[in-house]
């Protein structure tokens, strides 16, 4: 069944904090929409759809507060605040403006992200299951099933397959990879090619294959296509499925 990526709405002011939050929900799959205030957000609202907004609470012009409570609410846009201010009265204040949760700076990307997805649980935003062909993967409870049976991934595994089922049907250079999986510390492209190979080599022990290699740019997960019977000669050739797939 297919799911369509987590849309995110972030306005922040503080171009540094916007790239770095932005580059972090980018990397598990969601599709980031920034912005450094609030000018034209009804607009950008309504062409863009969100499935949750970050606002900044001090922005330059009209505040979060404001802006939640005059472009998401109305929407029923779930909104997370981030803010410099911990005391109740502007968490209360928050709340009243329409605030699903609150993050306090300095925050590590990783308690923000961890707080959209209870956020988009809550408000039922965001597939809980994805299937592909007989594959099955539940990023909630880190579960992948091929056929009916558990496979039994590495945290490493089970995250690039979540980002190959994420983008299924799309190549994915081993750039790309690298940044969503490993985040940009990591330069070695080699490393995917370890990972994708011991990936392949599980989800091939209970059906054909869904990883590929697109040589020259990278891997894409395809839904397995039904072959007709081949024929003796064609038999005798041994080619192979065609694509060029190896371990790499």
């Amino acid at each position: 069944m297919p799911t369509a990526a987590v849309r995110v709405l972030l306005v922040e002011d503080d171009p540094l904090i916007a790239e770095s939050v932005a580059e972090a929900l980018t990397g598990t799959g969601m599709v980031v929409r920034a912005r450094p205030d609030g000018r034209d957000l009804d607009e950008v609202v309504e062409r863009f759809r969100p499935d949750i907004a970050v606002l900044d609470v001090m922005l330059p012009g009209e505040d979060g507060t404001s802006l939640a409570r005059r472009v998401c609410v109305p929407r029923d846009v779930p909104v997370v605040f981030v803010t410099a201010r911990d005391d109740v009265d502007d968490r209360l204040s928050g709340f009243a403006a329409g605030a699903d949760d609150y993050v306090v700076k300095p925050f590590a990307v990783e308690e923000l992200l961890v707080r959209l997805r209870a956020v988009l649980r809550r408000s039922g935003r965001t597939p809980q299951v994805v299937e592909v062909a007989d594959l099955v993967v539940d990023e909630s409870a880190s579960l992948a099933l091929r056929g009916g049976v558990a496979l039994d991934l590495t945290a490493t595994e089970f995250r690039l397959l979540a980002q190959l089922v994420r983008h299924r049907g799309r190549t994915l250079s081993k750039l790309q990879l690298l940044t969503q999986v490993w985040g940009y510390e990591h330069y070695d492209q080699n490393l995917v090619e370890v990972h994708v190979s011991a990936l392949r080599r599980k989800l091939e022990e209970h059906g054909p294959r869904l990883v590929h290699t697109v040589r020259g740019l990278g891997y894409v997960l395809r839904v397995p296509t039904a072959s007709p019977t081949a024929s003796p000669t064609a038999s005798a050739g041994g080619h192979g499925d065609g694509d060029g797939d190896g371990d790499g």
